[in-house]
């Protein structure tokens, strides 16, 4: 009986410890979305992204209007060409129209590459900055705090303001 005391003693020591020291393990959370998006260099890649954008839009714009045009002239001179001008003309729109799909999947595709080309050194920046803070202040869990992140609550330390610091702005 008294060996059934003494277990009972020391495990309960024994639970009471682990708890203890689970307890002091410091937990912090920072909202990584917002951190980013307040970035300088995230506002440099966003202007770069948008100008570069512009830039296809105004290009497929033109091949678009140069492409109604030709359709325009070409319907109003359809009596007048022979069937063989006629054909030739539909394919030349046809292969205009193709030309056109292609540039507009060719620019998404290079505009998706550029973003992903300037937006890695940003994350990656953040991350290094991140793990630096949380070294430094002996956190040893960050949780995402961002919305669907997966933290249900946010009462710990935000790093936000901190890691900011850090990244100097």
């Amino acid at each position: 009986m008294k060996h059934l005391k003494t277990l009972l003693l020391a495990t309960i020591l024994f639970v009471g410890t682990t708890n203890l020291v689970t307890a002091q393990n410091k937990i912090a959370h920072i909202n990584t979305t917002e951190l980013v998006q307040s970035m300088p260099d995230m506002k440099k890649a966003q202007a770069e992204i948008e100008r570069l954008s512009k830039t296809y839009d105004a290009d497929y714009k033109t091949m678009v209007t140069e492409l109604q045009n030709k359709v325009t002239q070409y319907r109003s001179e359809v009596e007048t060409k022979t069937e063989e001008e006629n054909t030739k003309r539909a394919q030349e729109v046809q292969q205009m129209e193709q030309s056109i799909r292609e540039y507009q999947a060719g620019a998404q595709e290079d505009l998706g590459k550029k973003e992903a080309a300037l937006l890695k050194p940003i994350f990656e920046k953040a991350k290094t900055a991140i793990q630096t803070v949380a070294k430094t202040q002996g956190f040893q869990y960050v949780l995402d705090s961002t919305q669907g992140g997966g933290v249900l609550v946010a009462d710990g330390k935000d790093l936000l303001a901190d890691v900011k610091k850090q990244l100097g702005f």
